[in-house]
């Protein structure tokens, strides 16, 4: 706590910070109970995450000063402590068997980038949790501290001040090792984006070798429906057709063909998404977009892969292909 008050004194790029303890706990209120993720902060902390209360007030310094048993819940935390329609402001809930007044209802904030529930939480006044719940060997300390840049301006200055200033509060001499860890939220999003951008490109590879076994896989299929309707396109020829109409009636055949493939992966697609979606309780997106996408790319990869077939097929000598036993 000492180093977060020295934070907010001495870093002037700092606009405002909250320490935090946090610790997994069960979660009972009647005859439900549920395992979430328990956090004591301070006032500030709604402000420094950008977190609004969606119903009730969030603690105040009294609350804070007196390490009273209040707190606040996350939309999961409801979902799964309360009925639908019930109010949870002002019920009394139990934190490792210690009793706390429900006083607020954070907004929904979603899951993070690497897949974390945001809203399995419980807040509560730090010294709370540090006194009655949590538990600490020694008062004051925390497990994070969360700074807010006083503009976007001078984020880049914020690490640098906040670490010169720890390393001097906590005498670490010249080239030896931090023992903090400084982490910018800009980093780990760019961290986030390149880990989605290796595993879009991993995906894209596995979906290309995918297609091109499977346009491999139409074009000799086309190349057999040839061979054995030879002597169908013999007498196409002979009563009239032109290589324009061979061409195309095989084109046609081997994107409807692919269409039909398309189409099927699709709707397993679906049911597959929606299986996991009900077993495993996660939320799921469908983009019709994509999907349209996906449809429309079988039907290129049948035109791409059908066109040799088909071309071999007009190209065919109306006297040969009669001949062709």
């Amino acid at each position: 706590m000492a180093d977060a008050t020295a934070v907010t004194r001495d870093c002037p790029a700092v606009a405002d910070l909250t320490w935090m303890k946090r610790q997994l706990v069960q979660v009972v209120y009647g005859n439900q109970n549920w395992s979430t993720s328990a956090q004591g902060v301070t006032p500030a902390y709604p402000q420094v995450r950008s977190w609004p209360v969606a119903a009730g007030r969030f603690f105040d310094a009294k609350d804070e000063a007196g390490a009273v048993p209040v707190a606040l819940l996350g939309q999961t935390v409801v979902d799964h402590l309360f009925e639908p329609g019930e109010d949870p402001i002002g019920t009394v809930i139990r934190v490792k068997n210690v009793p706390f007044e429900v006083i607020g209802i954070l907004a929904r904030k979603g899951q993070t980038g690497w897949g974390q529930d945001q809203d399995d939480i419980v807040i509560m006044p730090f010294s709370t949790a540090e006194r009655r719940v949590l538990g600490t060997q020694i008062l004051g300390t925390v497990d994070m501290i969360v700074a807010a840049a006083a503009t976007a301006d001078v984020l880049p200055k914020v690490e640098p001040q906040i670490r010169a200033l720890l390393r001097e509060r906590h005498r670490i001499p010249s080239g030896q090792d931090d023992d903090f860890t400084v982490r910018d939220l800009n980093e780990i999003a760019e961290a986030s984006k390149n880990a989605s951008a290796v595993m879009m490109n991993l995906l894209l590879s596995v979906a290309s070798v995918s297609l091109l076994v499977g346009g491999i896989g139409i074009m000799n299929i086309m190349l057999v429906s040839v061979t054995e309707r030879t002597r169908e396109i013999g007498v196409r020829l002979a009563v009239g057709a032109r290589t324009g109409h061979i061409l195309l009636q095989f084109l046609v055949e081997a994107t409807a063909l692919s269409l039909v493939g398309g189409a099927a992966g699709i709707v397993l697609g679906f049911a597959a998404t929606r299986l996991i979606a009900h077993l495993a309780q996660w939320p799921t997106l469908l983009s019709a977009p994509a999907a349209a996408g996906a449809f429309l790319v079988a039907g290129a990869i049948g035109i791409f892969f059908g066109f040799y077939p088909a071309r071999r097929a007009a190209r065919l000598d109306p006297i040969a292909a009669l001949r062709y036993e």
